[in-house]
Parts: C-alpha cells; sequence; structure tokens
C-alpha cells in the first residue's frame, strides 16, 4: 500500500475512524454512550483519522432541517472536527481491495481505515459491523460499536495497570 500509513505502533494511541453517525453522537448529541469515546479523545488516548470525502459528508450532514443548525454552528463543528482529527490524504494508487459494504456510501470510511492504518472503525451500522470478522481475518481493522471500543480500552487499560 504505497501511500498508506502503516498500522500504528501498539505503544502509540489507536488510530480511529468514526462514521458520521459517531461524530453526531460525540459533538452534536453528546450521547452519553460516547462518553467514554470523548474522554479517550480528550486524554490523547486516540488519533482520529479524517479525509476529504468523508469530511465532506460530515458538512452535508449537518446541514440537514432535522438538526436545525444555524450556519455559525456548522461551521464550528466542521472545524472542531478537523481540530480533532489526523488528515489522510488520498492515495496516488488504487487501494487493495476491501470486502464490499452493502452501503454504497459506508465504503469510504472502509478505504480511510485502510489508508490510514486505523485500528479500528466506529459505527452502529449494521452494514458495517458485519464486515468486522472478514476485515480482522485479514488482518486489517476491526469494526465495532463506540460503546464496544470503550469496552476494549478499559479492558486493555486495566491489564495494563496491573
Amino acid at each position: 500500500m504505497p501511500d498508506c500509513r502503516p498500522m500504528s505502533d501498539p505503544a502509540l494511541p489507536p488510530r480511529l475512524v468514526l462514521d458520521t453517525n459517531v461524530w453526531l453522537d460525540l459533538l452534536v448529541f453528546a450521547d452519553p454512550r460516547c462518553a467514554a469515546l470523548g474522554a479517550a479523545i480528550a486524554e490523547a488516548r486516540v488519533e482520529l483519522l479524517i479525509d476529504a470525502d468523508c469530511h465532506a459528508e460530515w458538512a452535508r450532514v449537518l446541514t440537514y432541517p432535522m438538526l436545525q443548525l444555524d450556519a455559525t454552528q456548522r461551521d464550528r463543528l466542521c472545524q472542531r472536527q478537523r481540530e480533532l482529527c489526523l488528515w489522510q490524504p488520498p492515495p496516488s494508487s488504487p487501494l487493495p481491495p476491501l470486502p464490499r459494504c452493502r452501503d454504497p456510501d459506508d465504503q469510504k470510511f472502509l478505504q480511510l481505515a485502510l489508508c490510514g492504518g486505523a485500528q479500528r472503525l466506529l459505527s452502529r451500522d449494521q452494514a458495517l459491523l458485519e464486515l468486522d470478522r472478514r476485515l480482522r481475518r485479514r488482518g486489517l481493522f476491526g469494526v465495532q460499536t463506540p460503546e464496544a471500543f470503550a469496552l476494549d480500552a478499559t479492558v486493555h487499560s486495566a491489564a495494563a495497570d496491573a
């Protein structure tokens, strides 16, 4: 994978990709199910990845009338996402094949996770969660909910402290 980052050193914070709904839960709705993830981000225990396609989707979703966000709020949320993330440039050569997601709009998150060397893609989307086992079998990244990631992080943290 010429332009893609290798998986992070295990001693470094894990790299994560968040799908748009997890971003909404984290930054717009302050969903308590994302509290542990928010704490991990605030304490720099994780690195978040973003690219132009995923950020563009974020900006587009923020305009949905049901969210009732004005232009200033949308700009602030876009800026906040950029501040929290490492920016992943597009690959200059084709990526190796990935399993196809049932929802073609979600394929971009898989591609970002692969290219950015992420350990996890966090989502509640069943179409993405169904790919977890296939991706792990290939030695790539896992797909899990923010709650499952928080539980894993708690278990790993407790084991490291023991």
